[in-house]
């Protein structure tokens, strides 16, 4: 009893499951972007059937977690999530679904799943990422994040877009957004993936989205990465079209269509 209790503060505090479904045939774990929480991507639960179970990753030094120190590098991140997850992903299929940064999280994730467990999801739903092993990943890691003034860090945060501006009015919500933003790019800038020569990691089909009006991402590289299907939807918008409703029904409708087309 002990043990199941600990597991469930852990999920609870790791997770964030605003619309529960224990007779789902799947589950959807969602993957926020950097600087960001679980409350737009939880909400994603009441938009989708009752056969997917959505639930949002909520990593250290947010929300809940605000006193918590946040994670020094990738490893810890994977580990903790991997740790806490394990039990729910070895009982019934799940796939992963990562905005930007949380793309790098829900590959490493998976990564380390295939590699040590032999566990895959069904399907990598990725949003406006390079993939990991592509030239184009690199320039992310140049970011000079140590000396980056809390000003830049701030304009590179608006010009992503995504962050209310009202939100940007108060002075301590600002401030915290900037330090969990460098925190997490210095998590990303800890992650490297070098693709082995004929290691193919997953043989899950990947779906990349990406905004129309973002930068564009080396998208193809991700065919690299599977043995399975791959498919790439560009939707109207910028970093963070996936915030638009029309745009958040095309993704969960879509998710859903690949999710039971896997013959679960």
């Amino acid at each position: 009893v002990l043990f199941s209790w600990f597991f469930f503060l852990g999920m609870e505090k790791l997770v964030a499951c605003l619309y529960q479904r224990p007779n789902a045939l799947c589950r959807l774990i969602c993957f926020p972007w950097a600087g960001g929480g679980t409350s737009q991507l939880a909400q994603w639960g009441k938009l989708f059937s009752s056969s997917i179970e959505v639930s949002s990753v909520r990593l250290p030094g947010r929300e809940s977690r605000l006193k918590e120190p946040f994670a020094k590098d990738m490893t810890t991140v994977v580990n903790e999530i991997t740790s806490v997850l394990l039990k729910e992903l070895q009982e019934k299929p799940f796939a992963f679904f990562g905005h930007s940064f949380g793309s790098y999280i829900s590959f490493a994730v998976a990564l380390h799943l295939k590699e040590k467990y032999g566990l895959e999801p069904i399907h990598l739903f990725v949003s406006g990422a390079h993939a990991p092993h592509s030239e184009a990943f690199l320039p992310i890691k140049s970011i000079p994040i140590y000396d980056a003034e809390d000003e830049d860090i701030l304009t590179y945060i608006q010009i992503l877009g995504g962050t209310p501006s009202e939100l940007l009015q108060n002075e301590d919500i600002k401030k915290h957004l900037i330090l969990t933003f460098r925190e997490d790019l210095r998590v990303l800038q800890t992650f490297s993936f070098e693709k082995a020569e004929r290691n193919i990691p997953f043989s899950c089909d990947i779906t990349c989205f990406d905004g129309s009006e973002d930068k564009p991402h080396d998208l193809e590289a991700w065919h690299d990465l599977t043995s399975g299907d791959i498919s790439f939807y560009k939707l109207p918008g910028g970093h963070f079209y996936l915030l638009e409703p029309s745009n958040e029904i095309f993704l969960t409708k879509h998710i859903t269509r690949c999710i039971e087309n896997a013959g679960l």
